[in-house]
């Protein structure tokens, strides 16, 4: 049941670690996280940005933005403000002035299971906005809403504190607890296809690739 929680902010991820999944592809991270892990739906709405950050979390009615309005007040730098809002795709919960707003803050980016408006605008910002739709259908601002609480987005489980990745491929989230060791894998894995690339510009491929590998 959807309640009016508001939970301090979580820790923020170490700013290193952070920087360091920013520069790798979503798709090797998913794939050291045994593939199972990632937002189904949700795709950039933004210039293509990569994202990474600290997930200040939102839960809302669908359709409501009032407590993402409450949320932009606790935003630090490099937060990405990450909301769940049931899949809805009836009503845009943000448009240009709220992710304006997030940007000023220096949040990292937004992650919404819900619509977007202004679509346009927001596709030609480096701001990284990803959303399930774009609708010009406005919100409600009654709430109820909760802040800092355990979300889902597209089916993904979303913890305050958890660091947030996204590019064109779509987003992932992790416990820090974790992160350093899904980076040395990640890194490995882009190591390695960036030498099977280099033999198949030269000509040669052998088929060889060991697990994880892409589709």
């Amino acid at each position: 049941m959807l309640e009016e929680r508001r939970n301090p902010n979580a820790p923020q991820a170490d700013p290193e670690l952070v920087a360091a999944f920013r520069a790798l592809p979503v798709a090797n991270i998913s794939d050291n996280l045994h593939r199972i892990v990632g937002a189904v739906g949700v795709r950039p709405f933004h210039d293509g940005t990569a994202m990474a950050g600290t997930a200040l979390t939102v839960r809302v009615r669908a359709g409501d933005n009032r407590a993402i309005h409450e949320a932009l007040e606790m935003v630090r730098p490099e937060d990405v403000i990450v909301v769940d809002g049931g899949g809805d795709e009836s009503r845009a919960l943000v448009g240009e002035i709220m992710t304006s707003v997030a940007q000023m803050r220096g949040a990292a980016g937004m992650v919404l299971d819900s619509a977007v408006r202004d679509v346009e605008a927001l596709g030609r910002s480096s701001f990284p906005c990803f959303a399930r739709a774009g609708i010009h259908l406005g919100p409600y601002k009654n709430g109820p809403g909760e802040i800092n609480v355990p979300v889902t987005i597209g089916g993904m489980l979303v913890n305050p504190g958890d660091i947030v990745v996204g590019d064109a491929d779509g987003v992932v989230a992790f416990s820090p607890d974790i992160a350093p060791a899904l980076l040395e894998a990640t890194r490995a894995q882009s190591d390695k296809e960036a030498e099977i690339l280099e033999g198949i510009a030269r000509g040669h491929y052998t088929g060889a690739y060991a697990a994880p590998a892409k589709a």
